[in-house]
């Protein structure tokens, strides 16, 4: 499940106040105007209890932030 999916069924307001963000950072990065924060993807993974993980939300770099993650296939190749 994806950030929209997920605030589809539950609203931003609430996302925002379980991660501590601002709802309008929450709309941005729903609407896929701007990245997630790193700082913020573990704090969504944890509250959407794994619904929404920080692979789909850092999809281009997230093993590199997390090397506890393995990353994808097509890593550096």
């Amino acid at each position: 499940m994806n950030l929209k999916e997920y605030t589809d069924k539950h609203t931003q307001i609430a996302l925002a106040k379980s991660i501590e963000a601002a709802p309008s950072f929450v709309n941005q990065w729903v609407k896929g105007d701007r990245p997630v924060p790193a700082m913020y993807c573990v704090a969504i993974e944890r509250v959407t209890g794994g619904q929404v993980t920080r692979q789909e939300l850092r999809p281009d770099d997230f093993w590199l932030i997390w090397p506890d993650l393995p990353a994808p296939a097509t890593a550096g190749a």
